[in-house]
């Protein structure tokens, strides 16, 4: 006889009570069978899961496989249309499969409420499935799921509970955590560890969805840490670092357990073989893992938790097997645990040791690892990552991409002044054989270290042309500024560098562009010393090098269609240039200038045409106006790497240039190009100043279409200065700044308003057609030598004057600085006031030329004057 159940709910039965035959067998059961035996023979079967992924894959083009896929979900949107479909689950399997290929699947979430809401353990698993697949919080049914989360949280089977435990922790909105919170913190205290291990993981969840609900686990949680199940002590170290690392205050608390974790933590090291926990010989490998990472972040920042924890690092950082992978990523852990605490330097040292044996293991993957935790560890401590240099170089011939990037940053780290020689060595090589890709970052680093810790001018010139020759046209342009200006200040290597440039130019430049662009400037510079200078001590000058030969080199220059404008526009002017160099053949260079008084470049054009004019016009001119510049203000490249921030050294000199980033520079205009192109000029350049409480005022910019030579004509040009004014080429525009002269250069008698020493009379400059220009002198009493003019233009006339502009030229002994006029109009009876200050160092006698344009009733008016009356008292 079979046992006598007291229940009416026979479905509770083992399956083999079930398939007999009982009397007690109540008649709801049976209809329930009899209506599912109806049902399957009145609906054939539907395709099973594998059968559908048969016949996807079958599939030869993506037509197929849509039709296929649309076919099978119109055939599961029929079946939904069933009120007790047995086939719900197989149909929802297939609906997932679907949705894992990127189809529409929504039409199946109410349908898997009903898996939940069902009492069979299978349909619950393919319900909570698709519960977390297709349902978020921004669904409306979402807010259906909460009730049943709540019924199987209470459940009494622990698969139930933990199929619940895992759907609220993936798809929780924060009003369901609030909910179901209590829920989750009661079974964290449940006697079944596999319910405490998912709750523990919910919480998780739940704290990342929601940090303010951080405390209600707080009590719970510290008790996971004395679980003897490893499942369960790993899920509560994970839930407190997320706590740790979401509040201070749960850190602060959470310090106390530091001895705990060390205590685990040796128990998992020191214990012997257990065939449940063991990878690879390492005794639960995941735990100890997680335990280092906590340890790191109580430790941070704290003394006396780091001194708790020293011991053990030390420990596992000796003890651990590096044979296996598994022991690879514990110590992993420990260097970055290590390098993150306050620990011992003899710890330090044990971690980068550590690493540099990482760099020596044939896995590709754990030299780059090494190297990504070197470079963060340079910042800490320099000297013991110097003693892996000769490895740390070794990984710059590595076939891996990632290798070799992260090993050209970790070696540019590295540079100092005691191993530049040698670290330049090796890096040019590696620039040589450089994927493009990292020839511009490294050139750029390679000037930057080169900057800072060259032992000499000689070596530093030599190392930036040997980056201009590796690097080709990948060097960026503040790589040609920094190699120029160099040029420029080493007056001693300026035979030697033009002579190496020559050299250099003569080979085909076409893939060199940064190149020709250094080399054809300084060559227009120095031109007479690489003919006519004397011949460098150890550099063999060009043999028979004539004036003929360099022209006819030019003129490749200008005529090979692979050189870009801008290097064509650095060997014009450089030809320009040599026709005050050479003592012969300016006729030939006269020719090549012409020819390009016609180019369909507009900006040769442009130099082609005022460099002509230089030869013919203003011959008289062409002496002063191209010669020599005198040494540029220091440009230093901004580089992409971490050169100076990390090498051991602090940084020499500290950035005096924030001050002028906030001032505004005045846009070249049309008519000052050609003196920016000759590279100094004799009409000062304009630059903003500062008055009324560091206001910014830039001076007013020259109108185009007038011709500044002609203002110049007639001034005293030849007159030797012994300190003149540098202004650098436009590619060089913020070298116009030095930040050692602001204090002298930019706001003398600007920002205060000091009493004037000596009354001087005013003068009548210009009084024509109804115009009246008076010039006001003064001369602050703390600055002699600097003169201020307030020109004053009146119109005494009856007609508005328009587009009035006021221009002026002194000689190069002395120098000008205008500021912004108050307008440009005139009405009848108005005036216009501008502001000049000139400074005259020599105590020279100022003469000064007028140009004043503006547009009347006849139409447009251009007059000019000079002004050499100025009384004693402005410049003695």
């Amino acid at each position: 006889m079979w046992p006598y159940y007291e229940t009416e709910d026979w479905s509770v039965l083992p399956p083999e009570l079930n398939r007999r035959f009982n009397p007690a067998f109540n008649m709801a059961s049976i209809k329930q069978a009899i209506n599912e035996a109806v049902e399957r023979v009145r609906m054939p079967a539907p395709t099973r899961l594998r059968d559908l992924i048969r016949q996807i894959r079958a599939a030869r083009t993506a037509a197929e496989e849509r039709t296929v896929v649309n076919k099978e979900c119109a055939y599961i949107r029929s079946t939904f249309r069933e009120e007790d479909s047995v086939w719900r689950c197989r149909n929802i399997a297939k609906l997932l499969y679907i949705h894992m290929l990127g189809y529409p699947a929504h039409f199946g979430q109410l349908e898997c409420l009903k898996l939940i809401a069902s009492p069979r353990f299978t349909d619950k698993r393919i319900g909570y499935l698709g519960a977390m697949l297709l349902l978020d919080e921004r669904q409306d049914v979402h807010l259906l799921i909460t009730n049943c989360l709540k019924n199987d949280l209470n459940s009494s089977t622990q698969f139930v509970i933990g199929l619940a435990l895992c759907t609220l922790g993936a798809i929780a909105s924060p009003e369901m955590a609030r909910d179901l919170a209590a829920e989750v913190e009661r079974l964290m205290k449940s006697p079944n560890a596999y319910i405490r291990k998912k709750a523990a993981l919910c919480a998780f969840r739940i704290i990342r969805r929601v940090p303010e609900l951080m405390e209600m686990f707080l009590p719970a949680t510290r008790s996971l840490l004395t679980e003897k199940n490893h499942g369960v002590l790993i899920t509560g170290v994970t839930l407190i670092t997320e706590m740790c690392e979401n509040s201070i205050d749960t850190l602060n608390h959470f310090k106390k357990i530091v001895p705990n974790l060390v205590r685990i933590l040796k128990n998992l090291i020191l214990a012997g073989y257990s065939p449940e926990h063991d990878v690879s010989g390492v005794s639960d490998p995941f735990l100890q893992v997680k335990i280092l990472r906590l340890l790191r972040i109580l430790g941070r920042n704290d003394v006396d938790a780091s001194e708790a924890m020293n011991d053990i690092l030390a420990q596992v950082a000796t003890n651990t097997e590096t044979s296996k992978n598994v022991g690879n990523t514990i110590l992993y852990e420990t260097v970055l645990s290590i390098m993150d605490i306050k620990s011992e330097s003899g710890l330090r040292v044990l971690a980068v040791n550590i690493l540099g044996r990482f760099l020596l293991n044939n896995d590709k993957n754990i030299r780059y690892v090494a190297l990504n935790t070197l470079l963060k560890t340079v910042y800490v401590d320099t000297s013991a990552v110097q003693r892996h240099r000769s490895t740390i170089l070794e990984c710059l011939k590595d076939p891996d991409v990632s290798i070799r990037r992260r090993a050209m940053e970790l070696s540019f780290a590295l540079v100092n002044s005691n191993n530049i020689r040698t670290m330049m060595k090796e890096l040019l090589l590696f620039l040589e054989r450089a994927d493009p890709e990292f020839k511009a970052q490294c050139s750029s680093n390679i000037v930057m270290s080169a900057e800072r810790f060259a032992p000499n001018k000689r070596w530093h010139l030599e190392t930036l042309f040997k980056v201009l020759v590796a690097a080709g046209n990948y060097v960026r342009d503040d790589v040609v500024a920094c190699t120029i200006q160099l040029i420029s200040e080493a007056q001693a290597q300026q035979g030697y560098a033009v002579c190496a440039l020559w050299r250099a130019l003569e080979r085909d430049t076409a893939d060199k562009q940064p190149l020709a662009q250094v080399a054809t400037w300084c060559i227009g510079e120095y031109g007479d010393l690489l003919l006519y200078g004397p011949p460098s001590e150890d550099v063999e000058a060009p043999v028979n090098l004539t004036e003929d030969e360099v022209i006819d080199v030019y003129q490749r220059l200008l005529w090979s269609p692979q050189n870009t404008v801008v290097t064509k526009q650095y060997t014009l002017l450089s030809l320009t240039k040599l026709s005050t160099r050479f003592q012969q053949g300016n006729e030939k260079i006269r020719q090549i200038i012409d020819t390009f008084g016609s180019n369909l470049h507009i900006e040769l054009q442009q130099r082609g045409v005022e460099f002509s004019q230089l030869f013919r016009k203003y011959e008289h001119l062409r002496t002063a106006l191209l010669e020599r510049m005198p040494p540029m203000e220091t440009a230093k490249p901004q580089a992409n790497g971490i050169i100076g921030l990390v090498n051991g050294e602090s940084e020499i000199e500290e950035d005096k240039t924030m001050i002028l980033e906030q001032l505004p520079v005045a846009a070249p205009s049309d008519s000052s190009a050609l003196l920016d192109l000759l590279g100094s000029s004799d009409f000062d350049t304009e630059i903003p100043a500062v008055v009324d409480n560091n206001t910014p005022v830039t001076a007013a910019p020259v109108i185009n279409n007038n011709d500044l030579l002609d203002l110049l004509g007639g001034l005293d040009l030849s007159t030797p200065i012994s300190a003149p004014p540098s202004f650098p080429q436009v590619q060089s525009t913020p070298q116009i700044f030095s930040p050692t002269n602001t204090s002298n250069f930019l706001v003398d008698g600007l920002l205060n308003s000091s009493p004037v020493q000596n009354e001087i009379p005013s003068l009548v400059a210009f009084d024509k057609l109804g115009l009246k220009i008076v010039l006001k002198l003064e001369r602050p009493s703390e600055t002699p030598d600097l003169l201020v003019i307030n020109m004053l233009a009146q119109n005494v006339g009856s007609m508005e004057l328009t587009e009035f502009l006021f221009q002026a030229a002194v000689p190069k002994t002395f120098q000008l600085q205008m500021l912004s006029p108050s307008g440009t109009v005139i009405p009848p009876s108005g005036q216009v006031t501008q502001v000049m200050k000139v400074t005259n160092i020599n105590k020279a006698a100022l003469r000064m030329r007028l140009r004043i344009s503006y547009t009347g009733d006849s139409g447009p008016v251009l007059e000019q004057t000079e002004v050499n009356n100025f009384p004693p008292l402005a410049w003695q």
